[in-house]
């Protein structure tokens, strides 16, 4: 595409953020590329109950699915690829993948995240089954009264374990670091939260429940275990650029969606830790009105 026409806007991500932004953008009769690398986390969503309109829920694979019917009715062009470099251009932005350069006038970034995953060499099964979970925003509600583990650094894990807490009496917290936090110490201890300094601790499925190994040998039993690890931002090609972000990598944005990159968007995980598609929605739907707005008009 180097030489070519650019686009009017290439979309980095196919998760729900990135495909709702090529939604609206095909809707604007623009010119619009969406380059995935297949690595959704939505995709590993077993089964979301705060999407509105889906009343008994539906799995991230079926979210992405049937939006891609959507961009397939629009005739928006998608690719198998991941984009290995971004640079300025006189016409906005060039982005390279599979060897090659395409041009874009402006650039959204919907990468996402990818989570640091508990020691659990079948954390994927579990995260299919319900065992392993990652948001309790999401998924809190179909957690309650059940036995649930949280593992972390306690300074991160404390406010997991506490949000838990309003949904089950029996919520521990397995700290991964002696974390001299008394304030969050204090506030677990008044939640009747357990806290159990566990550094070396593995992860495994004992049947339909997730079983917690320590060092000293004796186990834990779960029904449901949150990691609260953190996270890695997807925002290298931002961050190459010079995009302003966060010391854990997530982009800096303004109400429009706009990083400190002229032309150059971020919506969803990749800028906030509020991983939900709605809030992904809203980014796409803000962001792609302003890019609309803000390329030269076109007539019918």
């Amino acid at each position: 595409m180097t030489g070519a026409m650019p686009l009017d806007c290439l979309i980095v991500g196919g998760g729900p953020a990135g495909l709702m932004a090529a939604i609206y953008l095909a809707r604007f009769r623009r010119s619009v590329c969406l380059v995935d690398a297949g690595a959704s986390r939505a995709a590993l969503i077993p089964r979301s109950h705060n999407v509105p309109g889906f009343v008994h829920g539906l799995s991230g694979t079926e979210l992405i699915e049937r939006m891609s019917v959507q961009l397939d009715e629009l005739a928006v062009p998608r690719v198998d690829a991941e984009v290995t470099g971004l640079q300025r251009h006189d016409q906005g932005f060039l982005a390279s993948w599979n060897g090659r350069a395409h041009a874009a006038a402006v650039v959204i970034l919907a990468c996402g995240i990818v989570d640091t995953h508990p020691p659990f060499d079948e954390w994927r099964t579990a995260v299919a089954d319900g065992l392993l979970r990652y948001c309790p925003v999401c998924d809190a509600f179909e957690a309650s009264g059940r036995r649930i583990g949280v593992i972390g650094p306690l300074s991160r894990a404390a406010g997991k374990a506490l949000f838990l807490r309003g949904y089950s009496k029996d919520v521990m917290l397995l700290a991964t670091d002696r974390d001299d936090d008394q304030a969050a110490t204090s506030r677990l201890a008044e939640a009747d939260v357990d806290v159990l300094f566990a550094p070396d601790l593995r992860l495994r499925r004992r049947g339909e429940l997730v079983e917690a190994v320590f060092a000293n040998g004796r186990t834990a039993q779960f029904d449901t275990v949150y990691p609260a690890m953190g996270a890695e931002a997807r925002s290298q090609l931002a961050v190459s650029l010079g995009a302003k972000h966060t010391g854990e990598g997530y982009l800096k944005v303004d109400d429009q969606q706009r990083t400190s990159i002229d032309g150059l968007y971020g919506i969803g995980d990749v800028v906030t830790d509020l991983h939900q598609i709605a809030v992904a929605f809203g980014h796409a739907a803000v962001a792609a009105c302003t890019i609309h707005n803000s390329l030269p008009q076109r007539f019918a």
